[in-house]
C-alpha cells in the first residue's frame, strides 16, 4: 500500500488511488480489511487474557493490560488522522486525558531536567507541575500568547504546548516553538484537545508528541473517558505504551469501541461547531454587557493571524467575560440551550463560569461556551435571551 503525503489520497491496492479528505478519513479510518458477513467496525473485545500457546513475545494479544485489539483499531484510526500517510505514526490510547498527559511528562522526565509549561493551560497543570518539581524537576512556565515560551528554553528537556490554550484561547507558532526546542535539545509535546486532528497536526508542524483528552470533541458525545498519546519516533511511543502497561491507565474495551465509532461523524461535528461558535463569538461581541470575547476564527481576534498558518478549523469554544460573579450566574441559569457543565466539545452547547474550580487565572465572570452542533440561530437567540435575563438581576 502506498499514501501520498498531501493527506488528499492513499492507494488501497485495488483500482489506484481513492479519494482521502477529511470525512472521508474519519469514516473508513482504522476499520479492519472487509470480510464477507463481518460488520464494518467490531464489538468490543471482552477479555482480560488470551489463549496463549508458545513464545508470547510471537504473541499479538497476551494480557488485558498489555492489548487488546478493539484498543488497536482505534490507535491505528487516530494515528491516520493525526499523521495521514505516514506509517510510522503510533497512537496509545489511555483511560483519560490526564493519563495521556501524565504517561508523557512522568516518563520522560528525571530529576535535574527542565520541564517547560504553559502558564496559562489546563488547570490540572497545576498540580502536575507541584508533582515534577517534588520529584526534582525544575518546571518554568510562560504565557501561550507570543511564543513567550522560547525565552524558557535553554537547558530545557521537553516543551509542553497547549495551543489554542484552555480556556482562554491564545495560539502559539507550534512550528517555530517545536524547531527551537529541538535546537536546545528538548522534546515537544502538543496538547491537541481543542483542535482535535481535524483542525491541526502537531506532528506535522514538529512536535514529537500530539496528546489529546479523546473525552471532548473526538468522542463528541459526553459519554466517554479517554486520552491518547500519537508518535512517530518507535523509542518515544514504546516509552509510552511501557508506562501504560507499568501503571495500569488503560481504557475499557466498551469506552475504546464506543470512541471509534464516534470518529465517523468526527468532521460533520467539528465543520458545524466551528461555524456555529464563530457566529455565536460575532453575536458575543455586540453585546455592551460583554467584553473580552475570544475565538481563533475571529478576523480580529489576537490569535487569528497565526491560528489561520496552523490550523483548519478554529474549534468549539468560546470564551468571554460578563461584569462579574453573579451575572455570570444569572446568565447561566436563564439559559435553556445550554448546560451548564464542564468539559468541552459535545454535540449539546455547554457552558460554565471557570472560576468556580480555580487554578484558572480569570476573572469572576470569566465564562467558557463550548457551542454544539444545535441550529446556530437558536442558540444566539437563547444567548440573547439570558444575557437580557441576566441583566435585569
Amino acid at each position: 500500500m502506498t499514501r501520498e503525503r498531501d493527506g488528499r489520497s492513499e492507494r488501497d491496492g485495488r483500482d489506484g488511488p481513492v479519494p482521502r479528505g477529511d470525512g472521508t478519513r474519519v469514516v473508513r479510518a482504522g476499520l479492519p480489511e472487509e470480510e464477507p458477513y463481518a460488520p464494518p467496525l467490531p464489538g468490543p473485545v471482552l477479555a482480560a487474557h488470551f489463549h496463549l500457546p508458545g513464545d508470547p513475545a510471537q504473541a499479538p494479544y497476551t494480557y488485558g493490560r498489555d492489548g487488546n485489539p478493539t484498543w488497536t483499531g482505534l490507535e491505528q484510526a487516530i494515528s491516520e488522522l493525526e499523521a495521514p500517510g505516514d506509517e510510522a505514526a503510533r497512537t496509545t490510547v489511555f483511560a483519560s486525558g490526564m493519563a495521556a498527559i501524565s504517561a508523557v511528562l512522568l516518563s520522560r522526565t528525571r530529576p535535574g531536567d527542565v520541564v517547560v509549561l504553559p502558564s496559562d493551560g489546563y488547570n490540572l497543570l497545576v498540580p502536575m507541575r507541584e508533582r515534577l518539581e517534588g520529584w526534582g524537576v525544575e518546571v518554568r512556565t510562560a504565557p501561550t500568547g507570543g511564543d513567550a515560551q522560547l525565552d524558557a528554553l535553554d537547558g530545557a528537556a521537553l516543551l509542553w504546548i497547549e495551543s489554542p490554550s484552555n480556556p482562554g484561547l491564545d495560539v502559539c507558532d507550534i512550528r517555530r516553538l517545536a524547531d527551537a526546542a529541538h535546537e536546545h535539545g528538548a522534546l515537544v509535546a502538543v496538547d491537541n484537545t481543542l483542535a482535535t486532528p481535524l483542525g491541526q497536526r502537531p506532528l506535522e508542524l514538529g512536535a514529537d508528541y500530539a496528546v489529546a483528552s479523546g473525552t471532548k470533541a473526538l468522542t463528541g458525545h459526553g459519554d466517554v473517558l479517554l486520552g491518547y498519546v500519537t508518535c512517530r519516533d518507535p523509542e518515544l511511543a514504546a516509552s509510552v505504551r511501557l508506562w501504560r502497561k507499568t501503571v495500569g491507565a488503560i481504557p475499557g474495551p466498551v469506552e475504546a469501541w464506543l470512541a471509534h465509532r464516534s470518529l465517523a461523524t468526527l468532521e460533520l461535528r467539528t465543520e458545524r461547531q466551528a461555524a456555529n461558535a464563530l457566529a455565536v463569538a460575532e453575536a458575543l461581541r455586540g453585546r455592551p454587557e460583554v467584553r473580552d470575547v475570544r475565538h481563533p476564527g475571529l478576523a480580529d481576534d489576537p490569535a487569528h493571524p497565526v491560528a489561520a498558518r496552523q490550523m483548519r478549523r478554529f474549534g468549539c469554544v468560546v470564551s468571554f467575560t460578563l461584569p462579574d460573579r453573579a451575572f455570570a450566574e444569572r446568565f447561566l441559569a436563564a439559559l435553556r440551550l445550554v448546560d451548564d457543565a464542564t468539559s468541552f466539545g459535545g454535540v449539546r452547547s455547554t457552558a460554565e463560569r471557570r472560576g468556580r474550580w480555580g487554578g484558572d487565572a480569570v476573572p469572576e465572570g470569566f465564562v467558557r461556551m463550548s457551542v454544539g452542533v444545535e441550529d446556530a440561530a437558536d442558540l444566539v437567540a437563547d444567548i440573547r435571551a439570558a444575557l437580557d435575563g441576566a441583566g435585569r438581576g
